[in-house]
């Protein structure tokens, strides 16, 4: 078993956790980091918080997954990546054992498939992506690194997510759509067409509604 630290604290952390204690032998979870001083020194699950993210570069030995963000603030996973300038071998890969991963598949460093996760064939995920309980990826399938995939998402055929998308939960994308990098995609909303970077869709069918709040992520930054 190699020793492993979850950064993050919140609920996409807890339940990272929930798929490294289902794997059993294949991590020894140490704890988690968190940069919320309110959470230092308190435990959930029994695992407890040991400081800030930064705790993690002191321990070269101990392997890293950044599980972080929310619709609020899907570009802090990549912040926080940034910031630490790990290599690429300290980062885990975290796959929950009921997840089904299909023949030609790939997933990248520092991502985590949580419980029930489908992908069905030739389809790509890259590094630092979330996907969520019972999402589907199908057959060619792109999910670029840092997006997030939330809890029901169906993707069609040849979907692509740009870097740092989020879609939301329940949301179904239509075969061959493109959602474009740091757009974000409603819960529940029905996607037929391409969605643009940096924008905000939602509906069913799904419509324009706003730019994105790009103002924290690292897209937003490199546009000022």
């Amino acid at each position: 078993m190699r020793d492993l630290i979850i950064v993050g604290a919140g609920g996409f952390a807890r339940e990272v956790a929930g798929a490294v204690h289902a794997l059993r032998r294949t991590w020894r979870l140490l704890g988690y980091v968190d940069d919320d001083p309110a959470t230092h020194d308190r435990q959930f699950g029994g695992i407890p918080v040991r400081g800030p993210s930064d705790v993690v570069c002191a321990l070269p030995d101990v392997a890293v997954v950044v599980c972080v963000g929310s619709p609020r603030d899907y570009g802090v996973r990549q912040r926080i990546v940034r910031r630490l300038r790990l290599p690429a071998h300290r980062y885990a890969t975290v796959v929950h054992p009921s997840a089904d991963v299909g023949p030609g598949c790939a997933v990248g460093t520092g991502s985590a498939l949580l419980a029930q996760v489908v992908l069905t064939a030739d389809a790509t995920v890259g590094t630092h992506v979330a996907i969520m309980p019972q999402a589907v990826v199908t057959h060619d399938c792109r999910v670029s690194d840092y997006a997030t995939i939330a809890s029901g998402v169906r993707l069609g055929g040849r979907v692509r997510i740009g870097p740092g998308a989020y879609v939301g939960a329940g949301a179904l994308i239509r075969e061959g759509v493109t959602i474009g990098d740091s757009a974000l995609v409603g819960m529940g909303s029905v996607v037929l067409s391409d969605v643009p970077p940096g924008q905000v869709w939602a509906g069913n069918p799904a419509r324009y509604r706003r730019p994105a709040d790009l103002s924290e992520t690292t897209a937003g930054r490199a546009r000022r």
